[in-house]
């Protein structure tokens, strides 16, 4: 990505035009995870708990992680950090074996894991003119002075996929809440109710873990950054061809340093093509 902008490279610190005060998200800490999600409970469709009640064992086939849901707390007693509640919600496919083989399953597998973060503090809240009121009142204001939990994750690796049968199953009561975008990412309503034959299953996974804030910064600018590469031009023999070859009017995208108004550059090109 470097290599397709102009002045990609900072210069020498002389070359510094000047010092730009920034609106952005600081990253006060982080941690990366390599967890091993063991003995978790795929919550089948309906369609597949049917293929798993006749077979008599199951595959693996592959996983994929649908969403991370991140919560951000105070700790009490230990100013400036913050424990981060993280839910995984996983789908899970896999084929029955035995009677039937060959049949795709697919389910729900649920975990959730805590981190501890350092994210500093602040006393300000923080409200913009693009949050119309009506929402900022569904807002808990205090939220607004906690800082924002960012989660990086890849698909995690299926390491096993087992058949359980159990004595009691057949409750009727649901072991937990879906959230209707998770159940959406499915064709069928999951079982989550207490079934005699289970699925389980254990997964890797690779997680990063970041607090970040609000914060202003005071940097350095050399310059704007300005892509190198022109866009590919479909026919060279297009009557454009003339247009092609004007400079790019750099200082028409982006406001001037000084009161100069158009460039000298971008005026005689446009002298150039009435001509």
């Amino acid at each position: 990505m470097a290599d397709n902008i102009e002045n990609a490279a900072a210069p020498e610190p002389a070359a510094v035009r000047e010092a730009v005060c920034v609106h952005t998200m600081k990253i006060f800490d982080s941690c990366k995870d390599r967890d091993c999600h063991n003995d978790l409970r795929v919550y089948l469709t309906e369609t597949s708990q049917e293929a798993v009640n006749g077979a008599a064992g199951v595959r693996a086939k592959g996983a994929e992680l649908l969403y991370v849901d991140a919560h951000v707390e105070p700790v009490q007693f230990n100013r400036g950090f913050y424990s981060v509640d993280l839910s995984y919600y996983y789908k899970v496919s896999g084929e029955t074996t035995g009677a039937g083989a060959g049949t795709a399953i697919t389910g729900l597998a649920y975990c959730t894991k805590r981190v501890l973060l350092y994210g500093s503090e602040g006393g300000a809240k923080v409200f913009s003119s693009d949050a119309p009121i009506a929402e900022a009142e569904a807002i808990d204001v205090t939220s607004l002075k906690m800082p924002k939990a960012v989660v990086e994750a890849v698909d995690p690796l299926l390491l096993e996929l087992r058949l359980i049968e159990t004595q009691d199953g057949g409750a009727d009561t649901a072991v937990f809440a879906v959230p209707e975008a998770i159940a959406d990412a499915f064709d069928s309503p999951l079982v989550l109710t207490d079934e005699a034959r289970k699925v389980y299953t254990t997964l890797g996974q690779f997680t990063l873990v970041r607090l970040e804030r609000d914060t202003q910064l005071l940097i350095p600018a050399y310059d704007y950054c300005v892509p190198g590469k022109d866009c590919a031009d479909s026919d060279p023999d297009d009557p454009c061809t003339l247009f092609s070859r004007i400079d790019f009017p750099v200082d028409e995208f982006f406001p001037p340093d000084t009161i100069s108004g158009f460039s000298e550059t971008y005026r005689g090109a446009i002298e150039e093509l009435k001509g």
